[in-house]
């Protein structure tokens, strides 16, 4: 299949040079090898970053549709993430090597840790580790998963590394004001996972529905222009052809300041449990 060019959309820049195209293509739940044929499609309609975990269980199919894209592979930014029971640095540095064996790559663009399991609080050993594996060049960024500010600090002041990735929830009923305002204050790009929240409810919201309405777009195109505006890296997942074309197709209308305005009143965080998105539990 001959692959397409990536739509012209935004690139956001981390403190270590990462480059990440403003929408990637998330993967929990694509597995075998029906995933591997849905990644390819995304690949080929022209996403280049494919996020992927340990947890997943799927970071061979993963690699396995890029090492049958035709999109070389250095046109291709693959992630991966740590696990929590494997933040000892012995077990982090093996988990590491599988997940590169797993996958048949030369390397990962980017390896995060996928959550800090603080009652564990090895979460500073694993980052050495991650960042032992990048000198060693089998991971050429990493970053963190559900990290608050506090739990950065901690690294950067046992390490002097800064991560150049946070991925957390974020959506617009939990914005994460605080987060992307340290993320940005330390060159961190905020990825976010589960971009649509809980999408039964999230696409039904009125304010979304009128705002999609308006601009004559589906109510998951709003969504995702309004990430796309507010500066953050959203991984949305489709296995179909179609919607993945069309969750790159968001550069043909922009909001305006009263919708901005409009989506930004959604935000409830005290309403909205961390972690209450069903994706939680497979961060654990």
């Amino acid at each position: 299949m001959t692959h397409l060019e990536p739509p012209a959309i935004p690139v956001r820049r981390a403190h270590d040079g990462l480059e990440l195209p403003a929408i990637g293509f998330g993967t929990y739940k694509v597995n075998g090898f029906a995933g591997v044929e849905a990644i390819k499609s995304a690949i080929n309609v022209g996403y280049r970053l494919i996020d992927s975990a340990f947890n997943y269980e799927n970071e061979g199919v993963v690699g396995r549709a890029i090492r049958e894209s035709d999109v070389p592979r250095e046109r291709i930014i693959v992630a991966s993430k740590l696990p929590g029971r494997h933040h000892q640095y012995d077990q982090a540095r093996a988990t590491i090597e599988e997940s590169v064996s797993r996958m048949g790559l030369d390397w990962i663009d980017l390896y995060l840790i996928h959550w800090p399991n603080p009652s564990q609080g090895q979460f500073v050993e694993a980052w050495q580790a991650l960042v032992d594996a990048q000198r060693q060049g089998i991971v050429r960024h990493i970053g963190v998963s559900n990290f608050l500010p506090g739990h950065i600090d901690l690294l950067i002041r046992a390490t002097g590394v800064t991560p150049a990735v946070n991925q957390v929830e974020l959506h617009p009923f939990f914005q994460q004001a605080e987060q992307r305002a340290y993320d940005d204050a330390h060159g961190i790009i905020t990825e976010a996972w589960s971009p649509l929240g809980r999408a039964n409810q999230m696409l039904k919201d009125p304010t979304v529905t009128r705002i999609a309405a308006k601009h004559g777009v589906s109510p998951v195109a709003a969504i995702l222009r309004w990430h796309l505006q507010l500066g953050d890296v959203a991984i949305p997942k489709s296995m179909h052809p179609d919607r993945q074309r069309a969750n790159l197709d968001l550069t043909g209308f922009a909001l305006d300041d009263e919708d901005m305005r409009d989506i930004a009143a959604m935000d409830n965080p005290e309403g909205y449990t961390f972690g209450q998105n069903p994706h939680w539990h497979e961060e654990l």
